[in-house]
């Protein structure tokens, strides 16, 4: 019998990364990629800034075009949509009508907007390429908007569109900004950028209500008090695409379960990306990440898991944000922390704040100090202890542990 290989269904960072490592490991057998979009895979967060700007097209999101692919032995299956996995006889079935054996499936299948209104005419989320490019077709019509969520992606929008002279409303449940990922000192330096740009912001308040209005416009109700406006973004979070692995009988808790191998209960079976609940590094606990790195990451781990290479996934977590020429880098993982200290120079929204639980350093977050978050990154890879006064210390250099290390 012939070799089913490897099968990923999904088609986004994590997949597209996947099938090009397993070949870069010397994977012999198929590597076949099914994704569900009818675009070629692409890059996703320029599409919150870049692309919603118009400073580049979609061709320029594209990692590879369909030449690359083949060439390297990759079958991509795209405008394809998974309905069912049948374990018993290791195979996918498609919408179509297909069927495809694997002898390793891996799903990288992404996570989904929240829905704050269903089906409501002018209100719109950014996930895909093609809620970029309807939001970009709204925007250049659109006075007002309001963005509902001041989390990475509904923010870095707001700076997007203030940029263009919209005037924008950023509506937030929360006391702060970012306010599940950053301190609020961090938070509160993004909302004094973000004003001086243009934009309101509505902290503490909640949308009542959403009402579409003759010709495409809304009517918002945020706290009772109503006001109008040519587009709606919905910026509340995602959820993750588990269906398909619930309805395979694996477990999902906030995301496909999966070992320290990445993979489920299934040996046959691994999942990637913003879809996996994996146990994360510093004690986080089980959870999803939804990041570029974490999915590049992954990616790279398994593929060499799936050619032989031994080990657990214990990468340390990075992102960023760029908001309207402020750049936000974070370095592990934002949970409790019993102390934050703070390096740089905070009025000039030039620090970067430290968070320490039981005494250890368990992540940075850096408002235009690159130099503080690289150091951050192989400080917390190598688990170089830091103490808090090293931390404050702006004229300490951190980098000079990691020769001790």
């Amino acid at each position: 019998m012939a070799d089913a290989g490897v099968l990923i269904v999904g088609a986004g960072q994590a997949a597209c990364h996947l099938a090009g490592y397993l070949r870069d490991e010397g994977y012999p057998g198929p590597v076949r990629v099914l994704g569900d979009e009818p675009h070629l895979p692409y890059q996703r967060p320029p599409l919150s800034k870049a692309y919603l700007g118009g400073a580049c097209e979609a061709g320029a999101l594209t990692f590879h075009d369909h030449e690359h692919y083949a060439g390297r032995g990759i079958e991509l299956t795209l405008a394809t949509r998974v309905t069912r996995v049948d374990r018993a006889e290791r195979a996918v079935l498609t919408a179509d009508g297909g069927r495809h054996p694997y002898r390793q499936l891996v799903f990288a299948t992404g996570a989904r907007n929240r829905s704050l209104v269903a089906d409501t005419p002018g209100v719109l989320g950014l996930r895909t390429l093609d809620d970029a490019a309807r939001l970009r077709k709204r925007l250049a019509g659109t006075e007002k908007a309001v963005v509902v969520g001041a989390g990475f992606l509904g923010l870095e929008f707001a700076a997007v569109a203030a940029a263009r002279g919209v005037d924008v409303t950023v509506v937030e449940a929360a006391g702060s900004l970012m306010a599940r990922a950053v301190s609020p000192v961090v938070g509160e330096a993004f909302r004094a950028h973000h004003e001086e740009n243009g934009v309101t912001f509505r902290i503490g308040s909640t949308v009542d209500s959403i009402e579409p209005l003759p010709g495409g416009q809304c009517r918002v109700v945020v706290d009772s008090e109503p006001a109008e406006a040519g587009l709606v973004v919905s910026s509340i979070g995602v959820e993750p695409n588990a269906e398909l692995a619930r309805d395979a009988g694996l477990p999902v808790r906030n995301g496909i379960v999966v070992d320290e191998r990445l993979r489920t209960e299934d040996p046959a079976i691994s999942a990637i990306g913003d879809c996996a609940a994996f146990v994360r590094p510093s004690g986080a606990g089980r959870g999803r990440i939804e990041s570029v790195q974490n999915a590049v990451d992954q990616a790279r781990y398994l593929a060499g898991s799936i050619a032989g290479r031994a080990g657990a996934y214990d990468a340390v977590p990075w992102f960023w944000s760029d908001q309207g020429g402020l750049k936000l880098q974070i370095a592990g993982l934002s949970g409790e922390a019993d102390e934050i200290v703070l390096r740089g120079d905070v009025a000039a929204r030039r620090f970067s704040a430290f968070r320490f639980r039981a005494g250890e350093l368990t992540a940075v977050e850096s408002v235009a100090r690159p130099a503080d978050h690289m150091a951050a990154r192989r400080l917390l890879a190598a688990g170089v202890h830091v103490t808090p006064e090293q931390a404050a210390d702006d004229c300490f250099e951190l980098k000079s542990l990691l020769a001790k290390a």
